[in-house]
């Protein structure tokens, strides 16, 4: 691939359906400020196409043959910093969504973005903003704003400093194994370690969690 025209946002294709890419490919030339500069089908593509292209903006899908794109964007977020993430996806889960928050990514938009709305959404990632769909960004701030359990009652039980070691590993969208590697545990340790959290939290699973994390420890998070 060439280099992109000079003060247009150079993009980088990443989804594992070929005809998902010649689509965005043509819907992303009719704009006068986007280039697409490359593509890639999966998360080992993807960073090396990044790392080579360095493009201003990564439109990348979540769910890639060889892994998530949220592991991609932890790589792309550590070795080619000045890469914005935009995940466009299919996949309308709050799972996944607090993955790509705890990833540092730059934006989430599903699939049914209409053109208009999705250039400028890649103008506004690469000048520098977040951007979430509307409805997602309503349900990740009313998460964000309701504790885990009625007012009236305390909202958890107090966490260990080593069970705030993890969740914080977690809020990085870590893998257990991974923690288990930062804390030298076992992995089988680490889910020991989660289940207690959960039960302390009194929530049910990982993205429950997180969302405990973002609204109490980091609610830079969310504007």
């Amino acid at each position: 691939m060439t280099a992109p025209a000079k003060n247009k946002i150079s993009v980088l294709l990443v989804d594992d359906h070929q005809v998902v890419r010649v689509g965005l490919r043509s819907l992303l030339t009719s704009s006068p400020t986007i280039e697409v500069v490359g593509e890639a089908w999966s998360v080992a593509t993807a960073v090396s196409e990044a790392r080579r292209l360095k493009p201003d903006v990564a439109l990348m899908d979540i769910r890639l043959p060889d892994g998530s794109g949220v592991v991609a964007s932890r790589e792309l977020r550590r070795t080619v910093p000045r890469t914005r993430i935009l995940f466009l996806t299919s996949y309308e889960d709050e799972e996944a969504m607090m993955e790509t928050m705890a990833a540092e990514a730059h934006g989430y938009l599903l699939k049914e973005v209409d053109e208009t709305r999705l250039i400028r959404a890649i103008e506004a990632v690469a000048a520098g903003q977040s951007i979430l769909d509307p409805p997602t960004l309503q349900r990740l701030r009313k998460r964000r704003d309701e504790p885990p359990a009625s007012p009236a009652a305390p909202a958890h039980d107090p966490l260990s400093m080593q069970e705030e070691r993890v969740l914080a590993l977690v809020s990085q969208g870590k893998t257990n194994k991974e923690i288990g590697r930062a804390l030298r545990l076992h992995e089988k340790t680490v889910r020991n370690y989660l289940t207690t959290i959960y039960t302390k939290l009194r929530v049910k699973s990982r993205s429950q969690a997180l969302a405990y994390y973002f609204s109490h420890l980091r609610r830079d998070i969310c504007p």
